[in-house]
């Protein structure tokens, strides 16, 4: 089904369903592990460095395997390829959950990376070829309600799993999931046409390298220090030398690993663009927000839980609204829209303090989720306006790629910055404190007295954090205030001549 196919109402229905719950089990796995690290850390008797494998593993082999997923589509078939993914993936987390070493935790997540590479762009794809092409826009709010609500719940049904049952049901949690996908996608995908089509293998490793190394240096930077260790500075030149590589490679092949045809829409790498800044802005949040409220707050994991989820019921809010108002409105006036509706609500949490009210870290974190849901539907659906169907199997899997490469980018800088800004701040507020002798109260003891440079101590890193965290919000919202003109690149099918409208 590498092109459009008419379908009935019923069978497409079943499709969507079937297709976007192995779509939500694999970006929900990209952050239902990471409050559960403590509790397996304990189980699998790993270090703190050696925990973080968990997640680098799963993010690595998933970046890797998401490249050829436009090829081994066209190879083997799209249902075919889907059934293999979602099996795969199912049996795989099923493994994790009785993982009893870190070794085997690592094998595990390893190859769940590998078959879930394939679930998102497949099921992107699967839905613009079964959806006609005025229907792209309610396809894409079907699509990103998956892929952008998954991260966000993450942590908040992972923690609850983690606390009232065990660490190991954040993978058992697949199993029902996967086997209803399955037999969905079974029943209801048609088969599709295959084509023994050239493999580029070396453009393929090329590529690889440069955005595996990539991403190894994202994850590892601030465990060790970044560029002042030999393993960050490998990595790098890796990933530059892997990608060099891959350019000349491409320039000079007859059929190079990626179509350059891709390259000549503007639309579409406009919406590479895009897509890669909404990644930033999407993990590196949630990235920032449960440290500041379970460290610096004192929430319980469940609670910090239940005031991040509104930021899933603004995204689907904005979702179901631009799939109607994309009949009316351009869809470039509600990505504009959307951006500054998150420039606003990162500016109100630039003004947040240890004191902010849950009421505000609700109704902020909804506000954003309206910014984005605005945003993401109508780039994904202008991006594939003006490409053709064939190439979508490669051009999903790169948007898939962007998206990703974004998020793991914005987590490492805002991640990065906080640990620097934290310090930086811990020596400015230290040099200029001082306590008055007439300031003590005569009453205290002894023992009283001994624990007050203690306790303004953790004062002054109380306070050295809320301005961390303060900055990294408002770097956040200049990185989406300087987004906002990429969106003058795009171009309204419905102003060109002699294409269909997308929406």
């Amino acid at each position: 089904m590498n092109v459009a196919q008419p379908v009935s109402p019923a069978r497409r229905q079943m499709i969507t369903a079937s297709i976007m719950l192995a779509t939500v089990i694999q970006v929900l796995d990209t952050t239902i592990a990471n409050v559960a690290l403590p509790h397996m850390q304990g189980s699998l008797g790993a270090g703190r460095d050696q925990i973080t494998w968990v997640l680098t593993s799963y993010i690595v082999a998933a970046a890797i395997m998401t490249l050829p997923v436009g090829y081994l589509s066209q190879r083997f078939g799209r249902r075919r390829l889907f059934l293999w993914s979602v099996a795969g993936f199912t049996v795989t987390s099923m493994l994790c959950g009785q993982a009893g070493s870190l070794n085997e935790m690592i094998l595990w997540r390893l190859l769940q990376g590998v078959f879930g590479a394939a679930l998102v762009p497949l099921s992107q794809a699967t839905l613009l070829d079964t959806y006609p092409r005025e229907r792209h826009a309610s396809a894409m709010s079907i699509w990103g309600m998956g892929v952008m609500l998954g991260p966000i719940l993450g942590p908040t049904l992972g923690g609850w799993l983690t606390e009232y049952y065990s660490w190991r049901w954040v993978f058992y949690i697949n199993l029902p999931l996967g086997i209803l996908s399955f037999v969905g996608i079974y029943l209801s995908l048609p088969a599709d046409e295959t084509s023994k089509t050239r493999f580029d293998a070396l453009g393929f490793g090329l590529i690889a390298l440069a955005v595996g190394a990539l991403q190894m240096l994202l994850d590892r930077g601030e465990q060790v220090h970044w560029f002042e260790s030999l393993e960050i500075q490998l990595y790098a030149i890796a990933s530059a030398l892997g990608l060099w590589l891959f350019l000349v490679h491409s320039f000079t092949n007859r059929a190079p690993f990626l179509t350059p045809a891709l390259f000549r829409d503007r639309n579409y790498v406009s919406g590479l663009a895009f897509i890669f800044v909404v990644g930033i802005i999407l993990l590196a949040t949630l990235a920032l927000l449960p440290s500041y409220l379970q460290q610096w707050k004192g929430y319980p994991v469940v609670t910090t839980g239940l005031v991040l989820m509104p930021r899933g019921v603004g995204v689907m809010l904005g979702m179901m609204l631009v799939g109607r108002l994309l009949r009316f409105v351009d869809g470039r006036a509600l990505v504009i829209v959307g951006m500054l509706l998150v420039s606003l609500s990162l500016q109100i949490m630039a003004g947040f303090n240890l004191q902010v009210s849950q009421s505000t870290l609700v109704w902020t974190g909804a506000l954003q989720g309206l910014g984005l849901g605005l945003v993401f539907v109508p780039i994904s659906t202008l991006a594939y306006a003006t490409l053709p169907a064939a190439l979508r199997g490669e051009a999903t899997a790169l948007f898939s790629l962007s998206r990703n490469l974004g998020s793991s980018i914005g987590v490492s800088i805002v991640m990065a910055l906080l640990t620097r800004n934290l310090w930086i701040n811990e020596q400015q507020l230290g040099e200029r404190l001082a306590v008055p002798d007439h300031l003590i109260p005569g009453h205290l003891d002894a023992q009283a007295l001994a624990a007050l440079p203690e306790a303004v101590v953790r004062e002054v890193t109380r306070q050295a954090a809320e301005i961390a965290y303060v900055n990294d919000f408002q770097m956040l919202m200049w990185v989406s205030l300087a987004a906002i003109p990429l969106v003058f690149l795009l171009a309204n099918p419905r102003e060109e001549k002699g294409v269909e409208s997308a929406a």
